[in-house]
């Protein structure tokens, strides 16, 4: 596979910007090798400078479920496009797409556009603070919530797979009311909750984890936290900037029946443009200025072309609850399919998964938290990553990545992931 203008622009992109890349994971460094500069996409597929068609599995970290170039979307960004690019005063789009989440996500009762997933993260830890007036939060070991300092304190995804172990720029002071404990371990939820209780103003977490790989909740777990919330005056929040609109249409709440006091949302709600909300109780968002005095604001909030694409994008979710059955499918197939592959041929893997979130970890038992996790970091996935993508699969280059499905791609193209998996050896 010739990358020979890939690699040039990637020499020239180190001259100007650190490192190559404008978002660490992207620079290939857990995996080795060049990476490659994206010219266009379509569909299923993104084609790099050198000419070379993917199939893609990757899909932007998660917003373009519809795949590339979705007709709907493309038609309602140029329509906008013609019309503004951003006013810095309010329009309809907004109320529209505020309206329709709220009809697609019950228990949201008011919705604040941002314009990222960590500025939402960031102002949902913000507001429960600002609520409850206590200032402790509970985060677990490998969920990423965005790079706001008090979150990367044993964060996953890109630091993980950096291997930074002392993040630098944060004062301790910051981190301080930031407790860690491990995903799905029943026993240190409850002995943190009960011993801060009365100092912590909210618990955050990847309800579906996709920054140490798809590592779903063990059950009961979530439905603990929700109880030791009610229970405590602590607000829970959930990161669905990955799994909202992704997993149903009500996204993670939906699909595990668990409804947080605050979720954060992005990715799909942008169908591919910068973008990001937080929403929920109405007691709780009404201490936001101006209602309230918990301050929060952002020029490009609610940007007209990110509105019009989210909305585009989750009206056609919206209104073919099929999208959600086939992206099912294909997740369920390529788990069955790969696993029967690779355990054929004597490869010791665990998959896990979840609708149209997918990883493949290079080791054995049960994948629950960041520690088993950890052990799929090995040279077997960067193996696996370049064999997948000399043979035109693109995958995220890092273990502690999810995989993410489209509703573009077709029988022929999960037949050719499963046909190169064989070939690894």
């Amino acid at each position: 596979m010739n990358i020979d203008k890939s690699t040039e622009l990637f020499n020239e992109a180190q001259q100007h910007i650190p490192g190559g890349v404008n978002s660490p994971v992207r620079a290939f460094k857990q995996v080795g090798g060049t990476p490659l500069f994206m010219k266009s996409a379509d569909g299923a597929y993104m084609f790099d400078e050198d000419g070379n068609r993917y199939i893609d599995y990757i899909n932007s970290w998660g917003p373009m479920i519809l795949g590339h170039n979705h007709k709907a979307v493309v038609d309602a960004v140029i329509g906008q496009a013609k019309r503004a690019f951003s006013f810095g005063a309010p329009t309809k789009l907004e109320v529209e797409i505020a309206k329709l989440v709220k009809a697609m996500v019950p228990n949201i009762d008011m919705l604040r556009m941002v314009s990222s997933g960590t500025e939402a993260c960031m102002s949902a830890v913000r507001l429960a603070r600002g609520f409850t007036g206590k200032s402790k939060i509970i985060k677990f070991e490998g969920h990423y919530h965005g790079h706001a300092d008090m979150f990367l304190k044993k964060a996953g995804s890109g630091v993980a797979g950096l291997g930074i172990k002392q993040e630098g720029g944060i004062p301790s002071v910051v981190t301080d009311d930031t407790i860690v404990i491990a995903f799905n371990d029943f026993e240190a939820l409850n002995e943190v909750v009960s011993k801060y209780k009365s100092e912590l103003a909210c618990i955050i977490v990847e309800p579906v984890a996709g920054n140490m790989g798809c590592v779903p909740p063990e059950e009961g777990y979530l439905q603990l936290m929700r109880k030791l919330c009610s229970d405590n005056n602590i607000v829970l929040i959930l990161d669905e900037v990955m799994t909202g609109f992704r997993l149903a249409k009500g996204g993670a709440q939906e699909r595990l029946n668990i409804w947080a006091d605050l979720v954060t949302f992005g990715k799909v709600i942008g169908g591919g443009l910068p973008v990001g909300a937080f929403g929920g109780r109405k007691d709780i968002m009404s201490c936001l200025a101006p209602l309230g005095n918990v301050y929060q604001a952002g020029t490009l909030s609610g940007n007209p072309l990110a509105m019009t694409v989210g909305f585009a994008t989750l009206t056609e979710l919206n209104n073919n609850p099929a999208l959600y059955t086939k992206l099912d499918r294909n997740g369920v197939y390529l788990k069955q399919k790969i696993g029967e592959v690779f355990t054929a041929k004597g490869i010791t893997h665990t998959i896990n998964q979840m609708g149209s979130m997918i990883s493949v970890h290079f080791c054995g038992g049960k994948v629950k938290d960041f520690q088993t996790a950890s052990a799929g970091n090995n040279e077997t996935f960067k193996r696996f990553f370049h064999h997948m993508l000399d043979n035109g699969i693109y995958l995220p280059p890092s273990a502690f990545e999810t995989w993410f499905l489209s509703a573009a791609l077709i029988e022929g193209d999960l037949q050719a992931t499963v046909t190169a998996c064989n070939s690894f050896a």
